[in-house]
């Protein structure tokens, strides 16, 4: 199961509809509002909540498995984890963890 949050509004991926992402984020960043993006993905083999800088910090005691590492190297190369990242950035992560 994937879950999708938005300044706490929370979706399962099946409803968080790749213009409701959009729309969220871009409706708070026009009235100079921090959007917090988290990702919770509960698989058989992933159990991982991701977030944009604007949540804070975070992070686990132990290092990812290799399943884990792929997850997080994606989150990256779409520059999640930076000031300045795309909603459709946020869009094309969820696409492809979903496979």
């Amino acid at each position: 199961m994937i879950f999708v949050s938005i300044a706490g509004d929370k979706r399962s991926l099946q409803d968080a509809s790749p213009d409701w992402i959009t729309q969220q984020i871009e409706r708070r960043r026009r009235d100079n509002l921090r959007v917090c993006v988290t990702v919770t993905i509960k698989t058989s083999e992933l159990d991982m909540r991701l977030s944009t800088p604007e949540c804070g910090s975070g992070g686990g005691g132990r290092a990812p498995t290799d399943r884990e590492a792929q997850v997080f190297n994606l989150w990256t190369k779409l520059h999640l984890n930076q000031p300045g990242w795309l909603p459709g950035n946020v869009v094309a992560f969820l696409r492809q963890v979903d496979r």
